[in-house]
C-alpha cells in the first residue's frame, strides 16, 4: 500500500471480493446498500453474497476473480448485479435472468418450465422475494424445484428481528398502480370482488415491479425455507472486514440453504 496515503481515523482498507479492487472507506460509511467499491459498484450486501457462495459452494472464502472455473456447475441468478453476473458466467454455466427482459424468468409462475426442474446446482436470489406477489411461499417452492438434489440457495431479503412477516397487500389479486402528480396508489380487486386502495407505497429503486410487498420477519423467513423443504439453513452473522462485509444492523443478513441430497 502506498505510504503516501493520508490515513484518517476509522478508515477501513479492504479488497472487494467482486472485482479485486483495493478500497478505502470510513468505517462509519459502511452500510448494507451503500456503494463502497468505486470500481464495480459493489455494496456490503453484494460482497456478502459472493462470500456465502464461495464458502458454501467451494468451501473457502475466495474473491470472485479467484474462483476456479467449474463449468460443470449450473447456476441461476435473478437480476443479479451485472459486475458479479459477468464473472459468474465466466466461472460456471450460469444464467442471469430477469422479469422484464430476456432471458425471462418469473419465480411466481404457476408451473416451473420442465427444462428448469432440478436444473441448477445453485440459485442466487438477492432482494427479490420482498417484491413478489403473495403468497410468497409459492416462490420458495419454485426455487426448491429448480435446484438439483444437494443444490444451494444463497438468499438476501430485507428482514427485521420481529418473528412475523408484515404483508402490505395480503389479499392481492387483480391490481393496478395509479399515478397522479408523482404519487402512486395501488388499487386491488380481491378474489371476493372487494375493491381496495393503498397509498404510502414503498418502492425500491423506482415504481413498477420494485414495489415492496412485505417486510419479512426473521423467524417467518426461516420457516418459509423449512416448509419448502430446505435443510442446512444458515444465517451468516460473521463479518468479514478483509472484504468490506459488515453493516451496523444485526439483521437482513445473507442466508444459505440446501435442497436435501436424496
Amino acid at each position: 500500500m502506498d505510504s503516501q496515503i493520508n490515513w484518517e481515523p476509522g478508515t477501513l482498507c479492504f479488497a472487494c471480493n467482486v472485482c479485486g479492487e483495493i478500497c478505502l472507506i470510513n468505517g462509519e460509511d459502511l452500510r448494507r446498500e451503500q456503494v463502497s467499491c468505486l470500481r464495480c459498484g459493489s455494496s456490503p450486501r453484494t460482497r456478502a453474497l459472493i462470500r456465502v457462495l464461495s464458502l458454501e459452494l467451494l468451501g473457502q472464502n475466495l474473491a470472485l476473480p479467484e474462483f476456479p472455473a467449474k463449468k460443470e456447475l449450473r447456476g441461476l441468478g435473478m437480476t443479479d448485479a451485472e459486475a458479479s453476473a459477468q464473472q459468474l458466467a465466466a466461472k460456471f454455466s450460469y444464467e442471469n435472468t430477469y422479469l422484464h427482459q430476456e432471458p425471462f424468468f418469473d419465480i411466481t409462475a404457476p408451473e416451473v418450465a420442465p427444462d428448469r426442474v432440478e436444473s441448477s446446482d445453485f440459485v442466487i436470489s438477492s432482494e427479490v422475494l420482498e417484491h413478489v406477489k403473495p403468497p410468497v411461499s409459492h416462490a420458495f417452492a419454485n426455487i426448491y424445484r429448480i435446484l438439483k438434489p444437494g443444490g444451494l440457495l444463497v438468499l438476501t431479503v430485507p428482514y427485521r428481528p420481529q418473528p412475523e412477516t408484515i404483508e402490505h397487500f395480503p389479499e392481492l389479486n387483480e391490481f393496478t398502480l395509479l399515478e397522479q402528480n408523482g404519487s402512486y396508489t395501488l388499487r386491488n380487486v380481491t378474489r371476493q370482488g372487494v375493491v381496495e386502495e393503498f397509498s404510502s407505497l414503498v418502492f425500491h429503486g423506482g415504481p413498477g415491479s420494485t414495489l415492496e410487498m412485505r417486510v419479512f420477519g426473521e423467524k417467518a423467513l426461516l420457516s418459509h425455507l423449512e416448509l419448502a423443504g430446505f435443510e442446512e439453513i444458515k444465517v451468516h452473522h460473521i463479518c468479514d472486514f478483509r472484504h468490506g462485509i459488515w453493516w451496523p444492523e444485526p439483521w437482513s443478513l445473507p442466508i444459505s440453504a440446501r435442497k436435501p441430497r436424496s
